[in-house]
């Protein structure tokens, strides 16, 4: 069964990558499109419609796009959507979720020390959070759509009290997960829900021979907009788990929150570039943020003398061998293979793996996975308390 989830892991997190790299192409292309489009230059095509016009050169060639203000006169007898990206994207996405933490909710989804949950309850909050995004989302963009810094607050709001609520019922790895998740579900439901609908009702309408109203258009550009926004926060929350300090951190929710509005900010840069406009302020400013962030959850290094006297290595071997190494060993329990090649058999391996364990069990409570194996609040103290003491493996 392990093996068959190992494979599932690849084929999924392949195909969504993939997905994901179609879709967020295509919105970063469109939302450029869109921003550099100028007037066009010839009466005719005008007169026929078109709102703006882009000159590109790729691949050894120019291409000519033409934007129309609401739709062609006539329209082409083929027309190419942009919908599966988004829909595969989703779907593999939350595929992942079941194989990766609904399947083993026990051990990634659910952590105790966070919130005494079964692995039923945790599964069902996850899900219903999923659906709760897109609710309050929709409602909300449905009723500030035409107040952008309203609507953009509101949802802020919104993806701070997701991250908050989050690290408050799940693992903190499994927390960043949800709220991507939720915040993917927030961009797939715009294109299956209104961006495709509102395309639909443009051809509707020219097959039957009326001029179509353009608000379906532009409400769907502005959901097309928000979407392009969120990519960036999203793709961090779906790599975070690279990332332990961070999900790891006593306020880990603010941290992925931080992070979140500073990829958001980077991806308005590139918007604005596209405009014409430089504003090298927002490059400026989101590093100067992630420095500050950076310096705000560093590690105390001031540690190694909350007990006093010498840590032996018997007593972190015990904790090892309690606490980590039914997956970490040659021949682990917990599961098939230990995971990322990482063996805590010998004393060497274990001191070798010194900085390992305190990045992601002493400056963080990353592991164990929903400490699974009930590691303390001592036993992470004493093992960093061993390797600020140089990491001996003397007895």
């Amino acid at each position: 069964m392990e093996y068959t989830t190992d494979w599932l892991n690849l084929l999924l997190r392949w195909l969504h990558v993939i997905a994901g790299i179609v879709w967020i192409g295509t919105s970063f292309y469109f939302v450029f499109v869109d921003n550099a489009l100028e007037r066009p230059k010839r009466r005719e095509d005008a007169d026929a419609g078109v709102g703006g016009e882009l000159w590109e050169v790729h691949g050894g060639g120019f291409y000519r796009v033409q934007k129309y203000r609401v739709a062609p006169p006539v329209l082409p007898e083929t027309l190419h959507w942009f919908k599966w990206e988004a829909y595969t994207t989703w779907l593999s996405g939350f595929a992942l979720m079941i194989v990766l933490y609904y399947v083993q909710a026990d051990t990634y989804l659910v952590d105790r020390e966070v919130a005494d949950l079964s692995e039923g309850a945790a599964i069902a909050l996850s899900v219903g959070l999923l659906a709760v995004a897109w609710v309050v989302y929709d409602v909300l963009a449905r009723a500030l759509w035409r107040q952008e810094l309203v609507l953009a607050a509101t949802i802020f709001l919104f993806v701070v009290a997701s991250a908050y609520v989050s690290s408050q019922l799940f693992s903190g790895r499994a927390a960043y997960l949800q709220v991507g998740a939720m915040v993917g579900t927030m961009m797939a439901g715009n294109v299956l829900f209104n961006i495709i609908p509102a395309h639909r009702k443009l051809i509707a309408a020219k097959e039957a021979g009326r001029e179509p109203d353009p608000t379906p258009g532009i409400e769907a550009k502005v959901r097309s907009v928000h979407n392009n926004y969120l990519t960036l926060p999203v793709v961090l929350a779906m790599v975070s788990n690279h990332f332990p300090w961070t999900y790891g951190h006593a306020r880990g929710w603010l941290v992925l929150v931080a992070l979140m509005v500073i990829g958001a900010w980077v991806r308005h840069f590139f918007n604005v570039r596209h405009t014409g406009r430089n504003v090298w302020a927002i490059p400026a400013t989101a590093a100067l943020a992630t420095v500050a962030l950076a310096v705000a959850i560093a590690p105390d290094d001031g540690g190694g003398t909350a007990r006093g006297g010498e840590v032996s290595f018997a007593e972190v071997e015990r904790i090892v061998e309690q606490r980590c190494a039914s997956c970490h060993s040659d021949n682990p329990t917990a599961t098939r293979t230990a995971p990322q090649g990482v063996k805590f058999d010998t004393p060497e391996e274990i001191a070798a793996q010194a900085d390992r364990i305190e990045q992601q069990a002493v400056d963080s409570n990353a592991m164990p996975p929903g400490n699974v194996t009930g590691m303390t609040a001592e036993e992470r103290e004493l093992l960093g308390e061993w390797i600020s003491q140089g990491a001996s493996t003397e007895r």
